[in-house]
């Protein structure tokens, strides 16, 4: 139950201190912009804060920067067990969400839209 609190008050910090690039692509997630969908952003999923879900989907939405080079095997992991749980995990970079923003959106449609 402590676990819990701790991820949440963690997940609410997160919210309050987004990167640009989680800025940048919740003003095209947030209000269902993108077809319609509800996204959350910094939620609580299985353990984890995931930078974005759509909850009706099963779509998880990760930004990676420069750090997550060096934290590729954990990342990948965390893929798994969110898989396990039913999760569909895509992945970006972050200058890809800054200079194909439209290519981005279009890829997270798509995904959304073939299951």
């Amino acid at each position: 139950m402590e676990r819990n609190k701790i991820i949440k008050s963690r997940a609410r910090e997160l919210r309050k201190n987004p990167t640009d690039a989680e800025r940048l692509l919740w003003t095209h997630l947030s209000y269902r912009q993108l077809g319609g969908y509800r996204f959350r952003r910094q939620h609580p999923v299985g353990g984890f804060i995931v930078d974005f879900v759509c909850l009706e989907k099963g779509l998880v939405i990760e930004l990676d920067g420069g750090q997550h080079q060096q934290g590729a095997e954990y990342d990948s992991g965390r893929s798994e067990r969110l898989k396990a749980l039913g999760f569909r995990v895509i992945r970006f970079w972050n200058n890809q969400v800054f200079q194909e923003t439209e290519s981005v959106k279009e890829a997270i449609l798509a995904e959304i839209l073939s299951y």
